[in-house]
C-alpha cells in the first residue's frame, strides 16, 4: 500500500516465483545464514507452522502499518483507535496459520498490546508527522549488473528521507552491532528507495519494540548506505546468483540451527 509519492514500481511477486526471479533481504540473510536452508525455502518451497514469535511480530507490524496510515491520512492515531484493528487482526490472521500456543496465547496476546502501549506512549515520531510513504512495495532493475530484480516492502519513510524499520524483539540488542547485523536489509532498501525517488536517504532508524515484561522501546539511528555498503551487497546478489546457478548448497551448522524450521530436512539430506 501506498501512502505518499514514493511509487510502486510492481506488485509482489507469485509466491510460487522462482529463487532467482528476483531478490530481498529475506531472501540475501537466509542465502548468508544457511545456503541449505535457502534450498528447502526457495527452491523446494517447503512451508513450515508459524511460531509464536513470528505471529507476534506480524500482529505488531500490522498495527504500526495502520497507525503510520492513520498519520498521513490525518485520522486519530491513539491507542484506544487501534485497539479494536489489532484484536481483529489478532482473530482473523489466525484462521489461516498453524500456531502451536503451547497454552501461552493469552499471555503472547497480552504483551503484544502492552508492548504497542508502551510504544505509542514513547515514540520518538510526532504523531501531527505525515509520512513520506507506508509500507511501499519497491523493485529495482539491476539488469546492468546482470543481476535479478531487487525487491523490498519499505515499513516506513518519514518527513525528510529517513527509513524506518519496525521490530520485535525478546531482548535488547546490542546497539554497536545493529548497522553490522542489519546492514543487507537496510542496503536493500537504500537502494530502492534511491531508485523511487531519485534522492539519497537521510538514513535510517531502527525501532527496536522489546517485549520483556517491562516493555522497551530502543531506537537505533544510522547514517546513509556508504559506496563500500553498496558494493558488498552488489557482491553478495553475485554470490547468491552464483551458487544458486551451480546448486551450491552446502549446510552452515552453527548456534542458528536450534531454532531452524528445517532441522528434520537437515539431518535427512544427502
Amino acid at each position: 500500500m501506498i501512502a505518499a509519492p514514493l511509487p510502486a514500481l510492481a506488485p509482489p511477486s507469485d509466491p510460487e516465483s522462482g529463487p532467482l526471479d528476483y531478490v530481498s533481504a529475506s531472501r540475501l540473510k537466509c542465502w548468508q545464514e544457511c545456503r541449505l536452508k535457502f534450498y528447502f525455502r526457495y527452491v523446494e518451497r517447503i512451508t513450515s507452522p508459524t511460531n509464536p514469535a513470528l505471529f507476534v511480530g506480524k500482529a505488531v507490524h500490522h498495527v504500526l502499518q495502520q497507525w503510520n496510515l492513520a498519520r498521513w491520512r490525518g485520522e486519530a492515531a491513539d491507542a484506544e483507535t487501534l485497539k479494536p484493528g489489532f484484536s481483529a487482526y489478532w482473530e482473523d490472521a489466525q484462521a489461516e496459520e498453524e500456531i502451536d500456543w503451547s497454552g501461552k496465547e493469552d499471555e503472547h496476546r497480552q504483551k503484544s498490546w502492552t508492548m504497542l502501549e508502551h510504544y505509542f506512549e514513547h515514540t520518538p515520531i510526532p504523531l501531527e508527522e505525515k509520512p513520506q510513504a507506508v509500507e511501499v512495495i519497491v523493485d529495482r532493475d539491476l539488469e546492468a549488473h546482470g543481476l535479478p530484480p531487487l525487491r523490498g516492502v519499505i515499513d516506513l519513510v518519514r518527513a525528510g528521507g529517513c527509513i524506518v524499520d519496525f521490530k520485535t524483539s525478546a531482548r535488547t540488542p546490542a546497539q554497536k552491532l545493529a548497522g553490522h547485523l542489519h546492514e543487507t536489509q537496510l542496503t536493500t532498501y537504500a537502494l530502492l528507495y534511491r531508485e523511487a525517488t531519485g534522492e539519497e536517504e537521510s538514513g535510517f532508524e531502527l525501532q527496536f519494540l522489546i517485549k520483556t515484561k517491562q516493555p522497551k522501546l530502543i531506537v537505533t539511528s544510522l547514517p546513509p548506505a556508504k559506496p563500500d555498503q553498496v558494493r558488498r551487497f552488489l557482491h553478495l546478489m553475485e554470490s547468491l546468483v552464483e551458487g544458486v546457478e551451480r546448486e551450491d548448497f552446502i549446510p552452515s551448522p552453527g548456534l542458528q540451527c536450534s531454532y531452524c524450521d528445517y532441522q528434520t530436512q537437515c539431518q535427512s539430506w544427502r
